[in-house]
C-alpha cells in the first residue's frame, strides 16, 4: 500500500509539472501583453505632453528677439516627428491586436524592449525640452525685468552723453 501512495504521488507530480509550466507560461504572456499595452499608453501620453510643451514654448519664443528666435521657431514648428511617432504607436497597437495572441514570447519581449527604449529616449528628450523652455523663460523674464529697470533715457541712446 505505501508503494502505491508513492507511485500515485509521483504520477500526480509528473502530470502536474507540465500543467504548472503551461499556466506560468500563459501568465508570462499575459504580463508581456499588458506591459506592451502600458508602454504604448505611456508613449502616447509622452507624445501628447511633448506636443503640449512645444506649443507652450511658442509663446515664450514669441517674446525673444526675432533673430534669436528664428531657429527655435523652426524647431517648434516641426510637428512631423510627433505625428510619425503617433502613427508608429498606432501601428504597434494594431500589431498587438492582430498578433498578440499568436506572437511568440520572444516577439513580445522584443516589442516590449523596443517600446521601452523609445519611451526612455522620448522621456529624456521631453526633459531636455522642459529644461530648455524653463531656461528660456527665465532668460526672457530676466531680460524684460532688466529693460524695465533701465532708466528711460538710457534705453535708446546709451552712446550719447
Amino acid at each position: 500500500m505505501p508503494n502505491f501512495i508513492v507511485l500515485a504521488g509521483l504520477a500526480a507530480l509528473v502530470l502536474a509539472l507540465p500543467l504548472l509550466w503551461w499556466i506560468l507560461r500563459g501568465r508570462r504572456r499575459d504580463r508581456a501583453l499588458a506591459r506592451l499595452l502600458d508602454l504604448a499608453d505611456e508613449m502616447q501620453a509622452l507624445l501628447e505632453r511633448s506636443q503640449d510643451r512645444m506649443q507652450a514654448m511658442q509663446a515664450v519664443v514669441g517674446r525673444v528677439p526675432a533673430d534669436i528666435a528664428a531657429v527655435a521657431h523652426a524647431s517648434l514648428d516641426r510637428t512631423l516627428p510627433i505625428r510619425d511617432a503617433k502613427r508608429d504607436i498606432l501601428q504597434h497597437r494594431l500589431w498587438i491586436q492582430k498578433n498578440g495572441a499568436t506572437a511568440s514570447q520572444a516577439e513580445l519581449d522584443a516589442a516590449c524592449a523596443a517600446l521601452d527604449r523609445a519611451r526612455a529616449r522620448l522621456s529624456a528628450q521631453l526633459g531636455e525640452l522642459e529644461r530648455a523652455g524653463a531656461e528660456l523663460a527665465q532668460a526672457t523674464e530676466a531680460s524684460a525685468e532688466a529693460a524695465r529697470r533701465e532708466p528711460p533715457n538710457l534705453r535708446r541712446d546709451a552712446g550719447t552723453p
